[in-house]
């Protein structure tokens, strides 16, 4: 054979179906950049004549400065971020491990469906159910939080006649992220090797030491990937807060109390209809706070999770 005819065998011509996905994904790729490069020039641009006003001559709340103004509507995004993720978390790892290694097939086939289903209620149907629902039916308990345990700061009285606490919004949020959480810890714990299962099994092991030994650290940043696409979730819901949620810009840790910190976004929903001039400035500021908070959880969510380079489900 002809030593001319080897390159020719050698080179496949390029396809135009790769150079087609090849540039469909990079111009995916760069279009977040840009979306998300859009969003924050956005929202410093407008955001600069609130950082830059004086407070003597514009009021920001009570007449203090725009990071005293914005400090306690941190707090509170934060602290009911923080109270939903705490009572989520494990719930939704709990479910995520009985529909994966303890329920019949079809028993974890149809809850899978019902978990799926709740993510596709809108904020404004928790929101509501919360008001109905779920505040009139906490008051109760949170008469007894008082009675018995008032003595932790938490927990001291007085009770908030309506049930609307930030300890009530947290749990309208934790029930909002749950499904988020169980789907995605689900499918972690689904990629779990059948060997390692297995082979832990052969040793001895009971079910729950071959999930503690060979599921959950293998799951582990997985795990860390959906609690912080769940609080980004948290900190970003508007709806369901402001409507569940009687707060005002105070910093308290009180969860029984009429007394709430308010959020971030419920904030900026309830008072931008009526702001004007600096006003719209001074929310969109406190949108932008928000936006670096949430900026700043995913980051570190993302450095962890990178840590962990053999799990590929979390990269």
């Amino acid at each position: 054979m002809s030593s001319t005819a080897t390159p020719s065998l050698q080179r496949s011509p390029k396809r135009f179906g790769d150079s087609l996905f090849r540039g469909l994904s990079t111009g995916s790729g760069i279009t977040i950049l840009v979306i998300l490069a859009a969003v924050a020039t956005f929202l410093a641009g407008l955001s600069i004549p609130a950082f830059l006003a004086d407070p003597e001559t514009v009021q920001f709340g009570k007449g203090e400065s725009f990071w005293a103004y914005v400090a306690p509507y941190a707090f509170g995004t934060l602290w009911s971020s923080v109270l939903a993720m705490a009572l989520a978390v494990p719930v939704a790892i709990g479910i995520a491990l009985y529909l994966t290694h303890y329920a019949p097939k079809r028993v974890a086939a149809t809850f899978g469906y019902i978990i799926d289903l709740l993510a596709a209620v809108p904020s404004v149907v928790f929101g509501l159910w919360g008001i109905a629902v779920l505040a009139p039916a906490l008051r109760p308990l949170f008469v007894w939080l008082e009675q018995n345990l008032g003595f932790i700061p938490l927990f001291s009285g007085p009770v908030s006649g309506t049930g609307r606490t930030i300890l009530t919004a947290a749990l309208v949020l934790a029930v909002m992220v749950l499904p988020i959480i169980t789907a995605i810890s689900r499918e972690v714990f689904l990629q779990t090797p059948r060997l390692h299962q297995e082979a832990s099994l052969a040793l001895g092991a009971t079910r729950w030491e071959m999930i503690r030994q060979a599921v959950l650290p293998f799951g582990t940043p997985g795990i860390i990937s959906a609690c912080m696409l769940g609080l980004g979730r948290a900190l970003g819901e508007t709806m369901a807060v402001a409507m569940v949620l009687s707060g005002r810009d105070v910093i308290t840790f009180d969860l029984l109390t009429s007394e709430n910190p308010n959020t971030i976004a419920a904030n900026i929903a309830q008072s931008f209809p009526e702001a004007h001039d600096i006003g719209r400035n001074q929310l969109i500021a406190t949108g932008l706070v928000l936006f670096v908070i949430t900026l700043a959880v995913n980051m570190a969510a993302r450095s962890v999770v990178a840590r962990r380079k053999e799990f590929s489900g979390a990269n």
